[in-house]
């Protein structure tokens, strides 16, 4: 399954795409937390890690007011380059440690996470006694199992050749659609991605999603844009490598034939621009309009296998894609579907094999799709395979040890004065109607907010975790998840749900739930700060809240109502007016290139970048607001706007190696991170009159073309 249709089905928005999004979702979270390199003191100065991690579990703190002024580079002027201008000798100083694809703030705050984790996890797995049916045993048994090299590399690939031997056995185009089926509970790829979700326009329920699926790649451009070609190629040999591998017979001319057929499977794929808009996603079908629309397909022996009984209603996500997708599935032939389902058995059971699989997989996933140069040390992949499997009992540790109450205390604050000036600027516009602005009111006000973990625990009791079973315990895991999932179709949605552990560095919004999510661990420096300027929090974590608030009225978020459901509750002239401006926000978009022939898709990052630019102008506005009228001190001669958005800067802070980037332009619905800090910033009044940005700068607009949305 592709990641847009994962983030369509699950709907969910994020600030920001994280490690295991970055990768196949068919793969575990093995590669990569990313880390920082430098350190700012309270005394201002900045200072270079020789090994390139932070070391321990304490949290970074930056300059003696929250913010890093030592990493500005100040012979760029802010209207050239604002990025530049508040962090650009930080980014210079900058090095990607060899097992990294990435580096910047929110990396730091992942590899404290980690930090954090790897300290549980090994504390965990040195206890005695421990009730073997426990949370705590399981995690140990994941990490020790993972640890255990030599039984690994005894067993080699014997943990996957009984499904090897299954899908040789696999005669006809029925029985393999089948085994697609049986996918969705463990290892093995599927043309359709199947999911369980809240029902878009019925969000009180859950519900059934069917996406585009099939490819091994990151999404269709791979396989069809020249830029790729190198990518493409390096991909047929490393499906040949791995058939190669397992004993695969002809494995040169099978991996040929696997390419091919996913080839053909892309030129079906929707590409991620349109796979995002929420108006072209929702297609209820029952399994006999199904079978109508893409006879190619055996559906009922597809989603009999995957588990979905006698249901008979399915939301189709990429509809006009499946037929032609069903027909490539129907005429290829059989034994190139069996390479094509074995080698993406061998590809995702990788990581947990012998080196020689760990190797192969490592070089293409990683190396030539990210540019990381080394992999991972063995202790941190454990931890993130236990993590991967127990993240919430993990969590609920994490949070006991590393997250003070009185944070949660101060982020409701923070996000009560986001949304009163959210509520202000509604009220204000002078673009929307009586109508829609008594619809959005309503709406904002029915915002419901997650800050730092969950009220209720899952319960895993039900999961069976063995020490000398890795790639079992693999298995058993996502079948755990699946039919827990499964278990929920057709009932009431569980409001309570989370979709992020507490340790995650990250935060969402759910047009679904009508609801933003902060983790705990977004909740530090420099997002959060208890003794930074408020400023800098504002515009910090003060514009993450503004950004996911921002994302309830995006151009896909808007589109649900205060209940969550989707419908049209805007009128046709207000829709036209906001659809006017977001053209224009997506032309400036367009434009930007973050590396040669890598342009920013405009149409792609569009929520993320109305989220941005909502987040900084919420930020600053709840600033105003919190200071009761009066005037906001100055500090090391900068005034409160200045700091809020050198605030806003510093969290983009970041390196990318150049195939990331490259990964990250074609499937990210994420701008690079320059382009979050210039982006908006360039369409905000208060930024030009902070910094003194005049005509003739390099991202000057004029008034009239700066776009005002929210």
């Amino acid at each position: 399954m592709t990641r847009s249709a994962l983030l369509a089905a699950s709907a969910l928005t994020v600030l920001l795409a994280g490690p295991a999004q970055a990768q196949q979702d068919d793969h575990p979270c093995l590669d990569e937390q990313c880390t920082l390199v430098s350190i700012v003191g309270r005394d201002g100065s900045a200072t270079t890690q020789s090994t390139g991690l932070i070391q321990g579990t304490e949290a970074p703190s930056f300059g003696t007011w929250g913010f890093d002024m030592a990493g500005r580079d100040t012979s760029v002027n802010p209207g050239d380059d604002f990025y530049r201008y508040a962090n650009g000798l930080f980014v210079d100083a900058l090095e990607i440690p060899a097992d990294r694809t990435r580096y910047g703030a929110f990396d730091m705050l992942a590899e404290l996470s980690e930090n954090r984790m790897r300290t549980l996890v090994e504390d965990i797995s040195q206890e005695t006694g421990l009730d073997p049916a426990s949370d705590e045993a399981k995690i140990a048994a994941l990490y020790d199992g993972f640890m255990d090299v030599e039984r690994i590399e005894q067993l080699d690939d014997q943990p996957i050749q009984p499904m090897l031997a299954t899908v040789r056995a696999t005669s006809d185009h029925a029985a393999m659609a089948a085994l697609m089926g049986q996918s969705m509970r463990g290892y093995g790829r599927s043309l359709f991605g199947s999911f369980v979700n809240d029902d878009a326009r019925n969000p009180e329920v859950y519900e059934a999603y069917l996406a585009q699926g099939g490819l091994g790649l990151p999404n269709r451009d791979y396989y069809l844009e020249a830029r790729f070609a190198d990518k493409l190629a390096a991909y047929r040999v490393y499906v040949e490598q791995m058939l190669t591998m397992i004993g695969w017979a002809d494995a040169s001319t099978a991996a040929d034939a696997v390419v091919a057929f996913e080839t053909r499977l892309a030129q079906a794929h929707w590409t991620p621009t349109q796979s995002r808009n929420r108006d072209l996603t929702y297609n209820p079908m029952s399994v006999a309009e199904l079978q109508a629309a893409a006879p190619g397909m055996d559906w009922a022996a597809f989603l009999g296998a995957a588990g979905f009984g006698d249901h008979d209603r399915y939301i189709a996500i990429q509809n006009t894609a499946l037929p032609a997708m069903a027909q490539a599935f129907a005429e290829t032939p059989v034994g190139t579907l069996q390479a094509w389902q074995a080698f993406a058995i061998a590809d995702q059971a990788a990581p947990l094999l012998s080196q020689r699989f760990v190797d192969a997989n490592y070089g293409f996933r990683l190396r030539e799709l990210g540019g990381q140069p080394e992999q991972r040390s063995r202790e941190r992949r454990g931890v993130a395979f236990a993590e991967g499997v127990m993240g919430q009992p993990l969590g609920r540790l994490y949070v006991e040890r590393w997250f003070p109450p009185e944070s949660r205390a101060q982020m409701e604050e923070l996000v009560a004065n986001l949304r009163a000036a959210m509520a202000a600027r509604i009220a204000t516009l002078d673009w929307m109607s009586p109508e829609t602005r008594a619809e959005a009111l309503t709406k904002l006000e029915l915002f419901n907010v997650k800050i730092g973990y969950p009220d209720q625990w899952r319960d895993y009791s039900g999961l069976v975790v063995m020490a000398d079973d890795v790639v079992g315990n693999q298995m058993r895991s996502r079948a755990f998840e699946w039919d827990f999932r499964l278990g929920r179709l057709g009932g009431p949605v569980d409001n309570d749900e989370w979709g992020m552990t507490p340790q995650t560095v990250n935060a969402y919004y759910s047009p679904t739930k009508n609801e933003i999510v902060f983790p705990a661990a977004i909740l530090q420096p420099p997002f959060f700060d208890p003794d930074a300027d408020p400023a800098v929090n504002y515009g910090g974590i003060g514009g993450v809240i503004g950004h996911e608030i921002g994302h309830g009225f995006d151009d896909q978020g808007r589109k649900s109502d205060g209940t969550g459901a989707l419908r049209e509750w805007w009128t046709p002239d207000d829709e036209a007016r906001f659809v006017a401006q977001t053209d224009r926000l997506g032309a400036q978009y367009d434009s930007y290139e973050a590396l040669p022939g890598f342009h920013v898709q405009g149409g792609l990052t569009m929520g993320e970048n109305i989220g941005d630019l909502a987040g900084v102008t919420l930020a600053l506005e709840a600033f105003h607001l919190s200071l009761d009228g009066q005037a906001a001190p100055v500090i090391d001669g900068t005034t409160g706007d200045q700091r809020v958005f050198y605030g806003w800067a510093q969290v983009w802070r970041a390196a990318y190696r150049e195939a990331r980037m490259q990964q990250m332009i074609a499937t990210d619905p994420h701008s690079p991170p320059q382009f979050r800090v210039i982006g908006p910033l360039r369409n905000v009044d208060a930024w030009y009159e902070a910094f003194g940005v005049m005509p003739g700068s390099a991202y000057y607009l004029a008034p009239q073309d700066r776009v005002r949305l929210w």
